[in-house]
């Protein structure tokens, strides 16, 4: 059954509209896409809200936008956020990246370089929660693949950003899947086991190519790889504990306190320098968390203007049934991604309207959540202005439009996608 029916204001995305335009237009002039903060192209589409529609007074917006920032899963996702960045700071500077690309490395096949680099990439993004954090660590590993081979770095790199983006899809402490469980209102354990399923194929699929491109390739490594598994162990202890069910807040404080101790016992830092390097990480995650308090207050105004009634009047005149519910949200989450350029700011933007289709067309929390993180981060692994690419490319010497070709998850990851919704027995929780 159909729930609001309302037609809504299109007036009502104009702050919306003026955030795109500042934020695209910006980058398109200047050529550099994150020439614009989010937060300051953000703050203005918030001011335009707050002139907008003069049958309210500025002490009810101001109210409408407070209560906005208030909802509970907005404050949750915003402390999730910090408890992530405190455990990041504090395994990076233990060691424990290091580590993990090592002890991947140390047991990685000379014949299937290419395929296991799209691997150890998997691997540590889900273990890691950044698709850009492990572009970084695994980068130069994928250079140094191609100067002693000789094969194609723009395949080793494409081999990187697919790894990179399998676990910023799927790992419970990154950014966009906990926006996207918490908009959507489901629990991670079950948004983590309907998206890995979908995935799955995409992945599989995705090393057979990888192992075809590098049949011919010998690779050997030279020099030692040192690891210590007493650094790896709080990877290990955050992603088996997300996946048992722990609560997540519970995961990342164990983690946190275990990098800690690493730390200090294997002589990364001394015991003084603890709290800096989770004060540090804590400060990394203040853009996202900013905003995501900013985002809330435009789409509490937007809402109240009638700009998602509008929205959602336009979907539904296009779309019916479940399966059309979920094409409509993939749909949404994929063009909001490309405007915007950050998968994680994507899933904010377009959750309550996602929420609001599910609501509408019978798409069960788990599925919503999984198809808004899907396709918001299909859009950020092929778009040439994202982070991502960009990071691999200046890493690597590349232009992005040379790796985008061997980018063969970000785009198996959509086509997955769209044949489980096609495939998808019709049930309704």
């Amino acid at each position: 059954m159909m729930g609001n029916t309302k037609e809504g204001r299109a007036s009502a995305l104009l702050p919306i509209l003026v955030f795109l335009l500042i934020f695209l237009g910006s980058g398109y002039i200047t050529g550099d896409f994150y020439s614009m903060p989010a937060i300051a192209a953000f703050l203005i589409a918030l001011l335009v809200a707050f002139v907008q529609n003069r049958q309210l007074c500025f002490a009810d917006k101001i109210r409408l936008a407070a209560e906005g920032v208030g909802n509970e899963n907005i404050i949750t996702m915003c402390l999730i956020f910090l408890a992530a960045g405190a455990f990041t700071g504090a395994v990076k500077a233990a060691g424990g990246v290091d580590s993990t690309v090592n002890l991947g490395l140390s047991i990685l096949p000379s014949n299937v370089a290419v395929a296991g680099l799209f691997l150890i990439g998997c691997f540590i993004s889900i273990s890691m929660g950044t698709s850009v954090g492990t572009i970084t660590a695994l980068a130069p590993i994928a250079v140094g693949i191609s100067q002693k081979t000789g094969f194609s770095m723009a395949i080793c790199a494409g081999a990187v950003v697919g790894g990179a983006m399998f676990g910023d899809n799927l790992s419970m402490i990154s950014d966009t899947t906990i926006a996207a469980v918490k908009t959507q209102g489901c629990e991670m354990k079950d948004k983590f086991r309907e998206n890995f399923l979908i995935v799955l194929p995409a992945a599989i699929v995705t090393i057979l190519l990888f192992l075809v491109l590098g049949r011919n390739a010998a690779f050997q490594l030279k020099g030692e790889l040192t690891f210590n598994i007493f650094r790896v162990l709080p990877y290990l202890v955050v992603l088996i504990g997300a996946l048992a069910g722990v609560n997540v807040f519970i995961v990342l404080i164990a983690g946190t306190v275990l990098s800690l101790i690493a730390g200090v016992g294997t002589g990364a830092f001394g015991l003084g320098d603890m709290f800096t390097h989770v004060g540090e990480g804590i400060m990394g995650m203040y853009d996202i968390t900013v905003i995501s308090i900013i985002v809330a207050c435009i789409v509490a105004l937007v809402k109240e203007y009638g700009g998602i009634d509008f929205i959602l009047s336009f979907i539904r005149k296009r779309i019916s049934g479940e399966r059309g519910g979920e094409l409509g949200i993939a749909a949404l989450a994929l063009l909001v991604d490309m405007c915007t350029a950050n998968n994680t700011v994507a899933i904010v933007m377009s959750g309550p309207i996602a929420k609001e289709i599910s609501d509408d067309f019978g798409v069960t929390s788990r599925r919503s959540a999984s198809l808004l993180d899907m396709f918001s981060s299909m859009g950020q692994g092929l778009i040439p202005y994202g982070a991502q690419l960009l990071a691999a490319a200046t890493l690597t010497g590349l232009t992005p439009f040379e790796i985008i070709p061997y980018c063969f998850y970000p785009l198996l990851m959509g086509v997955s996608g769209l044949v489980f919704i096609f495939i998808k027995k019709r049930t309704r929780e």
